[in-house]
C-alpha cells in the first residue's frame, strides 16, 4: 500500500514540476508571423523555447470567438520549436485577429486582411526589400528600415489598424541572414528586427547565397508547394489580385534547366490565365549589376529572356526583382515591357561608387549607392497598372528619411506616342561628316504621358536588318552619384563613326515612361561628304 502512495505521489509531483515548467519556462522567441495566404486560408508560424500544448485563438474581432488546435510542431535548434497552424474557411478580404499559445504562454493580439478574390479587382500593395544580412558595424539596420522606413510609411496615410489592409505580402530576394546556418542569426537578426511588420503580412523569400541552403530556412518557411518534385520551396508562385509573383533560386547548385521549364510552364498558365494582368519574379542574383559587376549570372539572363518572351506573347508586363548588390537599381528591357530592379539593401554594407569594378549599362536608368525598400501599389480593374516607388534611407554619410529616390508607373493598356517624322537631314541632303546631326519631331502623347527614351537608327541599307549605328537614349541616366543625361533633349542626336562618301538611312522611334513604344517612322537618307 505504501509503495502506490509513494507512485501516486511521485507522479503528482511531475505534473506540477511539467506544469511549473510549461508556465515559467516557456517563452516565445520569434513571434507569430504569417504564411502562404490565399482568400481563404491562411498559416500562421511561431517559435517557443520549448515544445508544449499549442492553439490559435482567433476571430473577426478581438474576442477571439474561435479556436484551432491542429498544431503542426517541430524541433528546431533543440530544444527550441517551430510551430504551424493553418487557419481555414476563412473569408476574402477580411481582417482576422489572432493569438498563439503553446502552454500558459500566450502572444499579444495581432490582425491579418485575406487577400481578395481576382473578381473584386482590388487595388493593393507589396513591399520588396533584401540583403538585410547584418553589418556588424550597423547590426541594427533592418529594424530601422522596417520600422522607420516600411512601417513609417505605410502609416502616413492609415492608422495601426488600417495601415496593413492593403499590404498583400512582403517578397525578399534573399540573404535574409548573414549566415543561414546560424541559428541566432535567424531568431536575433531577422525576425526579432521585423517582428513589427511580420506578424500582420505573409513574407515570402526567396533563397540568397548568404542562407547557404540551411535546414533553418526550410524550417522557418511554409511557402507555395507548386514548384518542381524534389525542389519544392526552391521555386514556387503564389496568386494575389491581378498578380503572379513567382519565386526563384538563382544559387549555383540550382542553376539547372528544370527550374527553367517550370517556369515556362508557369508563364504559359499565367498566359492563360485571364485573371492575371502582371507577373512579377524574385531571384537572388543579377544578370547586370553597375554597382558590382563580380556579382552578375548569367542564369538570371534566361530568366529574363522568358519574363520578356512572355510580356511580348501577352502584352502583360512583368518585372523581376533582385539584390545581391547592395544598392538600389532600376532598369528596363529595350524591345520590352519588362523592368529590371533590385531592392537592396535592407541591411547589409551598402556597395560604394568606386569600390568595386562597375559599369553604366544601357538597361539601367537608376542606379543608387543606399539604403531603402521599394513598395509597388498594383492596380487592376479596367486600367490595371502598377506604380513602382523606391523609398531611399540614404547611407552612413547622408541619411535620409524615405526619400522617393525612384518612380515608374506602368500600364498593361498603355496608348502609343505618335510616331515620330525624321525633320532632318532628309531628302539625300549631303552633309559634313563632322555634323552629322539628326533631329525628329516634337514628342506628341495621345494620352497624358511624357517622353521617356528615344531609339535612332543608322543603317546603309534600306531594311536596317544590321544598322551601323543603334543608339538608345533615356530622359535620366542616374550612375555615380550624378544624372548622366541631365538635360538631353531626345529629338536631337549626334552621329559619329560614320564613312564618308557613303548614303545612309536613318529613322527613329519613342517610348514613354511608361514603356510604350511609338511606331517607327518613315526611313530618311542622306549623303556623308
Amino acid at each position: 500500500m505504501m509503495k502506490n502512495k509513494t507512485h501516486y505521489t511521485l507522479l503528482v509531483f511531475l505534473f506540477i514540476l511539467l506544469s511549473v515548467s510549461e508556465i515559467i519556462g516557456q517563452e516565445i522567441i520569434v513571434e507569430p508571423y504569417l504564411q502562404d495566404a490565399t482568400p481563404t486560408s491562411i498559416h500562421i508560424m511561431w517559435e517557443t523555447t520549448e515544445g508544449g500544448t499549442c492553439k490559435v485563438q482567433w476571430g473577426t474581432t478581438k474576442e477571439l470567438a474561435n479556436q484551432s488546435e491542429r498544431v503542426f510542431s517541430i524541433v528546431n535548434e533543440r530544444p527550441s520549436q517551430i510551430h504551424r497552424a493553418k487557419l481555414e474557411n476563412l473569408s476574402p478580404s477580411t481582417t482576422y485577429y489572432y493569438q498563439v499559445m503553446t502552454g500558459q504562454t500566450e502572444s499579444e493580439i495581432y490582425h491579418f486582411t485575406t487577400p481578395p478574390l481576382p473578381d473584386e479587382e482590388k487595388t493593393f500593395q507589396l513591399v520588396a526589400l533584401s540583403d538585410m544580412q547584418r553589418d556588424d558595424e550597423h547590426p541594427n539596420k533592418f529594424k530601422e528600415i522596417v520600422e522607420e522606413g516600411v512601417l513609417a510609411y505605410l502609416s502616413q496615410e492609415n492608422d495601426e489598424e488600417d495601415m496593413f489592409e492593403k499590404l498583400g505580402m512582403v517578397i525578399i530576394p534573399g540573404d535574409l541572414t548573414k549566415d543561414g546556418l546560424v541559428y541566432t542569426d535567424w531568431t536575433n537578426d531577422f525576425f526579432r528586427q521585423s517582428k513589427k511588420l511580420l506578424p500582420y503580412v505573409p513574407v515570402y523569400p526567396v533563397l540568397g547565397n548568404h542562407e547557404n541552403n540551411s535546414d533553418f530556412y526550410f524550417n522557418y518557411f511554409h511557402l507555395p508547394d507548386n514548384g518542381t518534385p524534389g525542389y519544392l520551396e526552391h521555386w514556387y508562385y503564389k496568386d494575389y489580385g491581378n498578380m503572379r509573383i513567382i519565386g526563384l533560386n538563382s544559387n549555383d547548385d540550382y542553376t539547372i534547366q528544370e527550374q527553367l521549364d517550370w517556369l515556362e510552364d508557369v508563364l504559359e498558365d499565367a498566359e492563360r490565365n485571364d485573371d492575371i494582368d502582371f507577373v512579377f519574379a524574385q531571384l537572388h542574383h543579377p544578370y547586370k549589376s553597375e554597382l558590382w559587376i563580380d556579382g552578375e549570372r548569367d542564369y538570371t539572363g534566361d530568366v529574363i529572356f522568358q519574363l520578356e518572351k512572355f510580356s511580348a506573347r501577352t502584352g502583360k508586363p512583368t518585372v523581376h526583382f533582385y539584390g545581391h548588390t547592395h544598392g538600389y537599381s532600376r532598369g528596363q528591357s529595350r524591345d520590352h515591357t519588362h523592368l529590371w530592379v533590385n531592392v537592396a539593401t535592407a541591411g547589409g554594407k551598402i556597395d560604394g561608387w568606386g569600390e568595386y569594378a562597375q559599369t553604366n549599362y544601357d538597361e539601367f536608368s537608376v542606379s543608387h549607392s543606399d539604403y531603402g525598400f521599394v513598395v509597388m501599389e498594383v492596380a487592376a480593374g479596367e486600367d490595371p497598372k502598377f506604380k513602382l516607388i523606391r523609398l531611399s534611407r540614404g547611407d552612413v554619410a547622408n541619411p535620409k528619411d524615405n526619400e522617393v529616390s525612384d518612380i515608374i508607373e506602368v500600364k498593361r493598356y498603355s496608348a502609343k506616342p505618335e510616331t515620330p517624322v525624321c525633320i532632318s537631314p532628309i531628302e539625300e541632303v549631303t552633309v559634313n561628316i563632322d555634323n552629322v546631326i539628326l533631329t525628329a519631331s516634337d514628342f506628341k502623347p495621345t494620352d497624358n504621358s511624357e517622353h521617356g527614351e528615344t531609339q535612332w537608327q543608322v543603317s546603309r541599307t534600306y531594311n536596317f536588318a544590321n544598322p551601323d549605328i543603334d543608339i538608345w537614349n533615356t530622359h535620366e541616366d542616374w550612375y555615380g552619384n550624378r544624372d548622366l543625361n541631365k538635360g538631353i533633349d531626345l529629338t536631337q542626336q549626334r552621329i559619329t563613326s560614320l564613312k564618308e562618301k557613303t548614303t545612309y538611312y536613318w529613322r527613329v522611334r519613342y517610348r514613354t515612361k511608361g514603356l510604350t513604344w511609338s511606331e517607327w517612322s518613315a526611313s530618311q537618307k542622306f549623303i556623308v561628304k
